[in-house]
């Protein structure tokens, strides 16, 4: 594997960030059931962090403190949160059962889960592919 991956699912990553805050950010909800404030910025602080401290270790020389292994380790950290914060998010998807449960809201960007689950599994991915980079020291 060439550090361009990496670059690509960097990129990748980004988008799901934010495409992510303007699904959800607005006061209807897309999917079935509003996320809660608190997880949404999670997502999104953690997901522009972890951007940002990821971008400047893989463009920063490695005998730099912004190229060294504590910047890697922090951005690495940031994106697992990230990539946990958006498996909570698709706990929205799952199915309300019992006598109560509401039914959820309509999606304009997809029709199901589809968007949403194709964008935080990859994320998952995408950052279990950043861990093992690291780990490997592709980059």
């Amino acid at each position: 594997m060439s550090p361009i991956v990496v670059y690509v699912l960097t990129a990748l990553a980004a988008v799901v960030v934010v495409l992510t805050r303007l699904r959800l950010g607005r006061s209807r909800s897309a999917g079935k059931l509003q996320v809660g404030r608190r997880l949404l910025d999670v997502h999104t602080g953690a997901g522009v962090l972890a951007l940002v401290v990821w971008t400047v270790f893989l463009v920063a020389d490695d005998d730099t403190a912004f190229g060294g292994s504590v910047a890697g380790i922090i951005a690495i950290g940031l994106w697992w949160v990230v990539a946990l914060a958006g498996l909570s998010i698709l706990l929205r998807w799952v199915p309300a059962r019992g006598r109560h449960a509401a039914a959820g809201a309509g999606d304009g960007w997809s029709q199901g889960p589809w968007l949403s689950l194709l964008a935080h599994l990859g994320m998952v991915v995408g950052v279990g592919v950043f861990t093992w980079a690291y780990l490997t020291k592709i980059v």
